[in-house]
């Protein structure tokens, strides 16, 4: 059989995978020796793996992560205020199918939104559906929704995604409204989905920011009595970074190599 009219079949049928793995393995001449059924065998476990890695980078895209982070970049050095046994019963993700929520507390520039963001990269890679939003942007994105009359799209949405991550909440002023707003999404997410809130305010400051009473109890109600609690402690990384910045040594002028 001819092979570019055996590629062009592949890729009507969407294996683009196994066509790549196919093309390579001419291009290479090294599956030769192998079997039908080795080579049969390697074309789908490339295409099970272009599968995997394009689901990946659309689980991210759609995540809309604050940072580009992975657990793996995490710092466990600096001290923090964290026990490596907090870190444990956060990023081995089992919150999430259990439906609990994340609360990350701490001042500005200490890595909250790099911690959420490197769990919510590990959601993906465990193949949870994700949504972040900073909390200025939800605020953007339900009056936008309301203009468009999709408010209760928006909310049917944001009730199915596996992990929905808040970030800075405290941030901005919160109407009656909008207070409203945010309990429909927990309510409809309590117990049934896991949540992931970072603040500068800590937790025992959440009540008065979200203002009344009767909403404040009620948000409160379903987000902490079923959350783990972190609170993240030390210098402002940013500051740390610019210090370092500052330190470093200036390069010296160039040399000429010629003598002169």
């Amino acid at each position: 059989m001819l092979i570019q009219p055996l590629l062009t079949q592949l890729h009507e049928l969407r294996l683009t995978g196994m066509a790549a793995a196919l093309e390579q393995q001419l291009a290479n001449g090294d599956a030769s020796p192998l079997s039908f059924e080795d080579r049969l065998g390697l074309l789908i476990q490339h295409e099970l793996s272009h599968r995997s890695t394009s689901r990946l980078a659309q689980r991210l895209r759609w995540a809309r992560l604050p940072i580009t982070a992975c657990l793996e970049d995490l710092d466990t050095r600096t001290p923090r205020g964290l026990t490596a046994a907090q870190l444990a019963q956060v990023t081995d993700l089992a919150w999430i199918p259990q439906h609990l929520n994340v609360l990350i507390c701490g001042p500005t520039g200490v890595g909250k939104s790099f911690l959420a963001s490197a769990l919510a990269h590990a959601a993906c890679r465990a193949d949870y559906v994700v949504r972040c939003f900073r909390l200025p942007r939800l605020v953007d994105e339900l009056a936008r929704q309301a203009a468009l009359h999709k408010r209760s799209t928006f909310f049917r949405h944001l009730a199915k995604v596996d992990l929905l991550v808040l970030d800075d909440f405290g941030i901005t002023p919160l109407s009656d409204t909008l207070a409203r707003d945010l309990l429909e999404i927990i309510d409809d997410r309590y117990d049934r989905r896991a949540t992931l809130i970072t603040s500068q305010l800590p937790l025992d400051q959440w009540h008065a920011y979200v203002g009344d009473r009767t909403v404040a109890d009620a948000i409160l109600d379903r987000l902490v009595h079923n959350a783990y609690k972190l609170s993240v402690q030390g210098d402002s990384m940013r500051k740390r970074a610019s210090a370092a910045a500052r330190r470093a040594p200036t390069p010296g002028p160039n040399v000429d190599r010629t003598g002169k």
